[in-house]
């Protein structure tokens, strides 16, 4: 297949014959305009509103979790997260290489280190297999000297397993009750990066709902957007209100006087954030349903050449955040990054790998051959809803 079919392809998709075509570009068909209208009518645009607790209220029910609490941004939220799970200083936390560096970093904000493992094939998602072979091959179960109780500890460096932190990669759901299972049977908590995947779904099960804390992001380029932002879900309210007591820095309640009872965050969503999300979610439905479409216009396009399409996983129901394509090898796909971007419609390969980074290169790495074939061959093709 010719690059310029490709892009010719994509143009008429996007019925755009001329111009530049984003990535992904957000969409502001509803009460956007009406919710920050108000928000600001009301002049309370900071972190305090009832935009704030409307949206959180909303995203709850929509993912079917007992509690949400939004955030500042995504990464803020998986640094909270990771905390509230009891990630400490000099702890190893079990992630994946093909993934935003946002996921990394969040470890980093707690001072542990990242472990990185393979991705599936099919989901781009942290393997359940190999994070198995990682607990067989590599951990044993000790008994922490402070409280009694056992915990996981790493052969090779002789360092607490804190969390695992997968990832529903691109939006599409990794295999994350095999995962959470295995980290269970292993007494790892997990934390679920589901900052791309709102609205997909895993064996009917909104994604971010199977761990004790999923996170969501809202940033610009999401499928719906706050502008920056980023949500917390829980399937306990407890852990929850602590949670929301932590990003308003710890502050008690009291008519006037400001007393605070620990070190803390300022993450709170603004309520200007939070009208704009309201508007968002409302839409979500008829969103996800044309990115679907879009998606399914790919797939047809793709279905018989050497580029594959790579549709939802088993058992999942994808967002189709970002719709991606494997290219031959890394020559093909980089020929074709060049020529799409030059001709106006942006493409983006994979993310690099996390352990390639200079940050990140002295982390222990196990036998990431799937995530090195995906991130030679990947790229992002346009997605905005149509």
């Amino acid at each position: 297949m010719h690059q310029r079919d490709i892009i010719n392809k994509i143009r008429e998709i996007f019925q755009q014959p001329t111009g530049f075509i984003p990535l992904h570009a957000p969409v502001f068909t509803g009460n956007e305009k009406k919710y920050l209208n108000e928000c600001i009518d009301s002049t309370f645009v900071s972190s305090v509103g009832k935009f704030v607790d409307l949206f959180e209220e909303t995203t709850a029910v929509y993912c079917g979790s007992e509690k949400a609490v939004a955030c500042v941004n995504g990464t803020n939220a998986l640094h909270l997260a990771l905390l509230l799970v009891g990630v400490e200083p000099d702890t190893e936390v079990i992630t994946q290489p093909l993934t935003f560096i946002a996921t990394a970093n969040a470890i980093s904000y707690c001072r542990a280190i990242p472990v990185f493992v393979d991705v599936d094939l099919e989901t781009m998602g942290l393997s359940p297999q190999s994070l198995l072979h990682f607990f067989e091959k590599h951990t044993q179960q000790v008994p922490d000297p402070v409280s009694g109780t056992m915990k996981c500890v790493n052969k090779n460096t002789g360092k607490q397993i804190s969390a695992c932190l997968p990832v529903h990669t691109f939006g599409h759901p990794c295999r994350i009750d095999e995962i959470v299972e295995i980290c269970n049977a292993n007494r790892v908590p997990v934390v679920e990066d589901a900052a791309e995947s709102i609205g997909s779904f895993y064996k009917n099960k909104h994604t971010g709902t199977y761990a004790d804390i999923g996170v969501l992001s809202f940033n610009g380029n999401k499928t719906i957007t706050t502008g920056g932002g980023g949500m917390l879900l829980f399937r306990n309210a407890e852990t929850a209100n602590r949670a929301k007591h932590l990003t308003t820095q710890a502050k008690l309640p009291h008519p006037w006087e400001f007393v605070h009872d620990e070190i803390a965050y300022n993450y709170r969503m603004p309520n200007l954030n939070a009208a704009l999300g309201l508007a968002q979610i409302e839409k979500i439905d008829s969103y996800i349903e044309s990115k679907r479409k879009l998606a399914a216009q790919y797939f047809e396009f793709f279905c018989e050449t050497e580029i594959k399409f790579l549709i939802e996983p088993q058992h999942a129901k994808s967002n189709y955040w970002l719709n991606c394509v494997l290219f031959p090898d890394k020559e093909s796909r980089d020929r074709f990054l060049d020529y799409s971007n030059n001709a106006g419609v942006m493409t983006r390969p994979a993310w690099q790998l996390m352990y390639k980074l200079k940050m990140y290169k002295h982390c222990e790495v196990h036998d990431v051959k799937n995530a090195l074939y995906i991130a030679d061959r990947l790229v992002n093709l346009p997605s905005s809803v149509i």
